[in-house]
């Protein structure tokens, strides 16, 4: 494959990259300039949305998974994405995927998920208790597990289908949305999604590198041994700028040499910490744990999937679960772009199936065995993770846990070029994104030019460092559930496409066979 040769000028979208890069300017000053308002009316934009429209996410969620299980199972199972043979083997294709998906949050979240849940469980579950324990640990795979990677996946099949098997001459989602929208696919209303979908983009982009700055400044600080305090939000800043300069020299060198290579060595270097966790760790209560959370996880998974708490008791589904479909849908349109340009010459059945297995799979091993092993430093007093957490914050508690285990500064020093190199995975995959988004048309066998690509690479860090320097945690879930209102009505209309899409072509197909046998 090889950049456009048209260059920069000829292939640029005019109106979707100056629109886009006007929009996230105008939405990082105000914040910037008044972070104490701009974090008020966030947080009160979150709560509106969650308490009135959390339903919908729930609901939207659990379609998405039965429709795709339909899908694979199918004869639509058997449909080939385009005529030529996979690009990459199935365990590079299974690293991008993850790596591009998941980013730090996985390592942040997967530490100290549980202790959340465990203070304030759902069901009206006392606290603190071996019922709340097991909740704690099989809500953070419910909600990193088929559910969320069934959001990922839909966005990737439909545009992958319109792409290689429809035709469409851009990876843009007014493409992908045509069966639907007919010819305002390139009118104002094709020109709007694909806007939309750009500045969304951004938007929930800035969660994960908001949650893995302070975490990766939180590392390095303890590995330099200085105060991290001291340094406050201009450390944060110096993370950002390294970890957008080695994402940027990747999306240079592109997905073969770029992406390809970092996802792999990520996956390599994680394998490495998590069995060395699982090891110098208490490895049986790791794995009988994390066995009986996966069992409790299945055993109700229909009720954690229809959970709305209709009568509300507690908070919980707003503050997580609807958060969490919110974010997994407002990644979803991205990685959709993402799995196409990697997934050409496979099957609905392989994108689906492997998608959805290969994430959960993955999820499930990172969060059992962080968070079980933090858990028990939690139950036999070993670390105070929980009042780490509440007084100090999660980076402190991350590098707390992390500093227990024996050759400590060579786990936290693993942890932290994970934390660095799943950053930059992520977010070159979400800058190779919006510049092929921002490209009037892009052939299977080229990439968007790659100046292109490294000016998004650097307009990525923008958002999350005015969201850092508003500080906490609700500002960050307030701006990834706002980018998520109106993707989540194209990923409908995509889901509509798709559908005609399959339908139209099964009815030529019998159409023409119908002709050939007459004759």
């Amino acid at each position: 494959m090889q950049s456009s040769k048209r260059g920069l000028s000829g292939e640029l979208d005019r109106l979707i990259f100056f629109g886009s890069v006007l929009g996230i300017i105008s939405l990082c000053v105000p914040l910037a300039l008044y972070p104490e308002e701009g974090g008020a009316i966030l947080g009160r934009a979150f709560d509106f949305l969650t308490q009135n429209f959390g339903v919908l996410y729930v609901a939207g969620a659990s379609f998405t998974f039965a429709f795709l299980l339909y899908l694979a199972f199918s004869r639509h199972g058997d449909i080939r994405l385009g005529d030529k043979s996979p690009e990459f083997s199935t365990l590079s294709w299974a690293a991008m995927l993850f790596c591009g998906g998941i980013g730090t949050s996985v390592l942040y979240w997967g530490v100290v998920e549980w202790a959340y849940y465990f203070q304030a469980p759902p069901y009206g579950v006392t606290p603190a208790t071996p019922e709340a324990m097991l909740w704690s640990v099989s809500y953070p795979l419910f909600h990193w597990g088929l559910m969320g990677w069934s959001l990922y996946v839909l966005p990737g099949v439909a545009i992958a289908y319109s792409y290689y098997v429809r035709g469409a001459k851009s990876l843009r989602l007014s493409d992908a949305c045509e069966p639907v929208i007919g010819r305002h696919a390139k009118g104002a209303l094709g020109r709007g999604i694909d806007l939309l979908f750009v500045v969304g983009l951004v938007g929930a982009c800035s969660i994960g590198i908001g949650l893995a700055v302070p975490l990766i400044g939180a590392c390095v600080a303890h590995l330099l041994q200085v105060d991290r305090q001291s340094l406050g939000f201009t450390l944060d800043v110096v993370v950002i700028l390294v970890v957008t300069c080695i994402f940027a020299g990747s999306v240079w060198m592109g997905l073969e040499r770029g992406i390809k290579r970092l996802s792999d060595l990520n996956v390599m270097l994680a394998l490495v910490l998590l069995a060395f966790i699982l090891i110098a760790g208490p490895t049986l209560f790791i794995v009988e744990l994390g066995l009986e959370g996966v069992g409790h996880m299945l055993q109700n998974f229909v009720r954690m999937s229809t959970y709305t708490d209709a009568a509300g008791t507690t908070n919980f589904v707003e503050a997580w679960t609807v958060f969490y479909w919110a974010w997994w849908l407002a990644l979803g349109p991205y990685m959709g772009v993402f799995i196409t340009k990697i997934s050409q010459g496979r099957t609905l059945r392989e994108l689906i199936l492997g998608g959805i297995g290969y994430g959960t799979l993955g999820c499930i091993v990172f969060f059992a065995i962080l968070g079980n092993y933090a858990l028990y430093l939690e139950m036999n007093q070993l670390f105070p993770v929980i009042d780490t957490l509440n007084s100090a914050g999660a980076p402190a508690a991350i590098v707390g846990v992390l500093g227990t285990l024996p050759l400590s500064s060579f786990a936290i020093l693993i942890f932290t070029l994970v934390c660095i190199i799943f950053a930059a995975t992520s977010y070159d995959s979400a800058s190779y994104t919006l510049a092929a988004s921002a490209t009037k048309s892009l052939a299977p066998e080229d990439h968007p030019d790659r100046g292109h690509r490294v000016f998004w690479a650097f307009l990525l860090g923008l958002l999350p460092i005015t969201l850092v320097y508003m500080g906490g945690l609700k500002p960050l879930q307030s701006a990834v559930t706002l980018a998520s209102v109106p993707l989540y009505a194209v990923t409908v209309i995509l889901t509509i496409s798709l559908w005609r899409s399959i339908h139209a072509a099964e009815q030529v197909s019998s159409g023409a066979v119908e002709v050939s046998e007459a004759s």
